[in-house]
């Protein structure tokens, strides 16, 4: 018998549901362009251990916290912060917290439902037949004919909207019908798809080395550089820092055990990046390295060309990006539940059109990064796009921001007494550690990881077309030998994953970029997206 509601803006019926839904929501992008090659580069099984340490000493806390903080109050991440801040007297400039987490969401999903619609497009492409037999240069000219061809760019844009339909489509359905069904079915489907691809590995014999890579103990590749970042990696791909798990939180019926669930969701997630980094490595790379391919190149191009020799590749290339666009949908409907739960409690909007205006609002704004790869490419502040600053401006400052800001708050604002029941029943010593993480390690460890990404950011920057003042003063701090822009693809410090600056000019033949490139006499240029264009957190 499902459970009644619980909260003015709806829960879930079953008490598994918020486990599937925090799946959904951590289980991103970055665990396929991202994991597998910080653990090809930083020790392999080694790199695994650092960032599962990061996970349970540093973000594992702040997880519980904003989790428990949903679940306590029964509101969104806003209307929770109102009512500990009344309950407390503490100053109401501690408000920004929340609202500053509605609007990391709302622009992190903007971007995030970009690249979903490339990847909703691949599976098409896939399907009929667009990668049969191609080679390097047949797929960067399609990925390039789709993303940045200044000419056809309103395909691009159908394209996007419809993958924010069908993100629109599911949240209107409701908390339970919707939401809570697809959760249920997206994930473990995914999971299915992901298990299938990689048996399909193990039949072509291409696991073997892959394992060995990812997951063999390399002590001579562990340095400083690794510890950032698999910090890096940890923080960025769980979705903190931007109201999920709050609303997920207070969604959850009494009796779910929080903190178990939780690690649960920790460990499942950690679980899915080594096989997909297994998976990854296997299928998408050239002799048993990466070849500088990650991000955009790495699944859009190395991907599909990797695939394209094998029988029946038109259905396999289908599937690999069929689990791309469950990853990312999934994703996306959890970035946009707390901003839509923001504003049904704020206007009072029935949840129909609360979904609709502010799905509405995301396709608008995500225009903004989708051009940003073709029409708008010239279009730059101090050598960056619109995209590359929205990015800069979500993971340097607001989303470090937000977690420093709850952390503060629940470690020194509220009463001890207040702060332990909104955790609820735990273990002595953890809630020691917990307590205390949050008042002084959480704090300062997301303002070095803050600081860390705007400086790499900023210093990216610089080497883009327009030059700003501050580019001499900012590159001795960052380019440090295990810091600097990689060369040949080689990671850079800090946890950021960039490549040499390329343009894709139609005829797929890769040349360093040019802000006025063209391929050949072709009036009309291809600009981007560059392979350094996609940092660190995007989803």
């Amino acid at each position: 018998m499902p459970a009644p509601y619980e909260t003015p803006i709806g829960s879930w019926t079953r008490k598994s549901t918020f486990f599937w839904a925090a799946v959904g929501a951590t289980v991103g992008l970055a665990n396929l362009w991202q994991f597998p090659y910080l653990a090809g580069q930083h020790g392999g099984g080694w790199f695994i251990l650092l960032y599962v340490a990061c996970l349970l000493l540093v973000t594992l806390p702040l997880m519980v916290t904003e989790s428990a903080m949903g679940r306590y109050a029964r509101h969104g991440i806003v209307l929770a912060m109102d009512g500990y801040i009344r309950s407390t007297r503490c100053s109401r400039w501690w408000m920004f917290a929340g609202r500053l987490s509605i609007i990391a969401a709302f622009l992190v999903l903007s971007y995030t439902a970009v690249f979903g619609s490339i990847a909703l497009a691949y599976v098409f492409y896939g399907a009929l037949g667009v990668f049969n037999n191609a080679g390097e240069a047949e797929a960067t000219a399609v990925l390039a004919d789709m993303v940045s061809d200044t000419r056809d760019y309103r395909m691009f844009m159908a394209w996007h909207l419809f993958f924010v339909v069908l993100v629109i489509w599911v949240s209107i359905q409701g908390v339970v019908k919707g939401l809570e069904r697809v959760f249920r079915s997206l994930v473990p489907l995914s999971l299915l798809l992901l298990l299938g691809l990689f048996a399909l590995a193990g039949w072509h014999g291409r696991l073997e080395g892959a394992v060995a890579e990812i997951l063999q103990f390399r002590p001579e590749d562990v340095t400083i550089g690794s510890l950032k970042a698999a910090l890096f990696h940890a923080f960025f791909t769980l979705g903190l820092g931007m109201g999920v798990w709050s609303i997920f939180g207070a969604y959850t019926p009494v009796g779910v055990k929080l903190k178990r669930s939780v690690l649960a969701v920790v460990l499942m997630d950690t679980l899915i990046a080594i096989l997909a980094g297994v998976l990854i490595f296997a299928t998408a790379t050239s002799g048993g390295s990466f070849d500088g391919a990650r991000g955009f190149s790495l699944l859009f191009v190395s991907l599909p060309v990797a695939l394209a020799p094998l029988p029946g590749s038109q259905f396999i290339i289908a599937a690999a990006f069929l689990l791309v666009v469950l990853v990312v949908w999934t994703t996306s409907l959890a970035l946009l539940e707390p901003v839509v739960g923001w504003f049904r409690e704020w206007t009072g909007s029935p949840r129909g059109w609360s979904a609709f205006i502010m799905g509405t609002l995301v396709w608008f704004a995500g225009l903004g990064t989708l051009l940003s790869f073709n029409i708008w490419a010239d279009a730059q502040l101090a050598g960056g796009t619109l995209f590359r600053w929205l990015e800069l401006i979500t993971g340097g400052l607001l989303i470090p921001l937000v977690a420093i800001l709850i952390a503060l708050f629940t470690g020194w604002c509220l009463t001890r007494s207040l702060s332990f029941s909104i955790l609820g029943k735990t273990p002595w010593l953890f809630g020691r550690i917990w307590y205390w993480v949050m008042r002084l390690v959480l704090p300062a460890v997301v303002a070095v990881i803050g600081i860390s990404y705007t400086l790499f950011s900023l210093d990216n920057l610089c080497g883009g077309g327009e030059q700003a003042k501050w580019c001499r003063q900012i590159s001795p701090v960052v380019a440090t030998p295990r810091q600097a822009p990689p060369v040949n693809g080689k990671q850079s410090g800090g946890g950021q994953v960039t490549e040499p600056s390329q343009s894709v000019p139609a005829d797929g033949e890769a040349r360093p970029a040019r802000h006025d490139d063209a391929p050949g006499s072709d009036p009309a240029p291809k600009k981007g997206p560059k392979r350094d264009e996609i940092l660190y957190h995007s989803v």
